[in-house]
C-alpha cells in the first residue's frame, strides 16, 4: 500500500512539472527566448525531463508487482 502512494505521488508530481514546463514556455518571455535560442530555456527543459522521470518511475511502481 506505501508504495503505490510513493508511485501516485510521482506519477502526478511528473504530470504536474510537464504542465508547469509547458505553461513556462508559452509566457512571453518562454516565447522570446524560444524565438532567439531556437530551443526552449533550460529552466522548461529540466521541468520537463523531471517530470518525464518522475511519472514514469511512478507509473513502474505502480504497475510492479
Amino acid at each position: 500500500m506505501n508504495k503505490k502512494i510513493i508511485g501516485i505521488v510521482l506519477l502526478v508530481a511528473g504530470v504536474a512539472a510537464i504542465v508547469w514546463g509547458y505553461n513556462q514556455s508559452q509566457t512571453v518571455g518562454g516565447q522570446i527566448t524560444e524565438a532567439f535560442s531556437g530551443s526552449p530555456s533550460d529552466e522548461i527543459l529540466i521541468y520537463y525531463i523531471g517530470g518525464a522521470i518522475a511519472a514514469l518511475i511512478g507509473i513502474f511502481i505502480l504497475l510492479k508487482r
